[in-house]
């Protein structure tokens, strides 16, 4: 009797939608999603009244999911922001970097220091050897996606974020559910670590006081401004570009490096989810590259 793939991956998505978790086909394999995008959106079935996008279309109802899942083995994946699910993505080293942490041990270490144990709640292994905990989020709670935030190989997803769930498998491994128990509330310690902070109007960011070109001093808070003010999902984009903006202003010596860096550094500070480390490494790739490829003159 031959198996088929698909029969045990409808079943573990029914399981998680019986969970209360939507969930929604991945490609077989993969990591990414089965549905078409909005460039290919045929305007039917789901999408009669406009395209819509992964996190609308996942699911818990059984029929539909019976559905998607009797055309091939897709793999599944939950809409944490759905579901109500914090998901705490615990990751391997890779293979040139054996003596780092994992993420897991980072996480034990921000557990004793929060004076708390280490979880017991729904958790999966990871084909890498890593792991995803499963915690429901406060009623309300509008939390983000986040890489690195927590510490080294440690991310999460939420709102807008979607995890892969057990069974589903990729080339080099399965997802496995490690502990069964139901989701756990998401700690306090954790919550407070997570939430977004408050962040200042960018209006108090003051212009530029040294010596520059009328130009040059519009470029500067106009680019400065639309890092501070840039929508989640843009936010990593606007600062590239904002970046390199000035960084042409900075080759054609009508801006200081110091200055841009700082000022870059604290609009995406004010309106990010990322570490500040990552803004700041992203900053300095930009201008880098910039200066290198405009070495004279201004380029308008």
């Amino acid at each position: 009797m031959t198996h088929d793939p698909r029969t045990a991956l409808l079943s573990a998505a029914l399981t998680a939608a019986e969970r209360g978790w939507p969930v929604f086909p991945l490609r077989p394999g993969d990591k990414r999603p089965a549905l078409h995008g909005e460039a290919r959106c045929p305007h039917t079935g789901p999408c009669t009244e406009g395209h819509r996008k992964w996190e609308q279309r996942a699911t818990t109802n059984p029929d539909r999911i019976r559905a998607a899942w009797s055309t091939g083995p897709y793999n599944i994946a939950i809409a944490t922001g759905p579901a109500g699910l914090v998901v705490v993505d615990l990751d391997v080293p890779k293979n040139n970097t054996k003596d780092a942490p994992s993420g897991a041990t980072t996480f034990q270490a921000l557990c004793e220091r929060a004076g708390q144990p280490m979880p017991t709640t729904y958790t999966v292994r990871t084909p890498s050897g890593g792991g995803h905990l499963y915690f429901t989020a406060p009623p309300g709670a509008r939390l983000p996606n986040t890489a690195g935030a927590l510490g080294p190989r440690i991310d999460t997803r939420a709102g807008g974020g979607y995890v892969v769930a057990p069974t589903s498998t990729t080339p080099t491994g399965t997802y496995d559910v490690l502990d069964n128990a139901p989701a756990a509330p998401l700690p306090q310690w954790l919550l407070s670590a997570l939430a977004p902070r408050s962040r200042p109007a960018p209006a108090r960011f003051a212009p530029i006081t040294v010596s520059a070109s009328r130009y040059a001093d519009a470029a500067f808070n106009n680019e400065v401004r639309a890092v501070a003010t840039a929508a989640e999902g843009t936010r990593n984009a606007t600062l590239l570009r904002a970046a390199r903006a000035l960084g042409r202003l900075v080759a054609s010596g009508d801006l200081p490096r110091a200055q841009v860096e700082e000022a870059l550094s604290w609009a995406a500070a004010t309106n990010g989810g990322q570490s500040q480390r990552y803004y700041d490494d992203v900053i300095t790739r930009a201008l880098n590259w910039s200066i290198a490829h405009n070495p004279q003159g201004r380029t308008a």
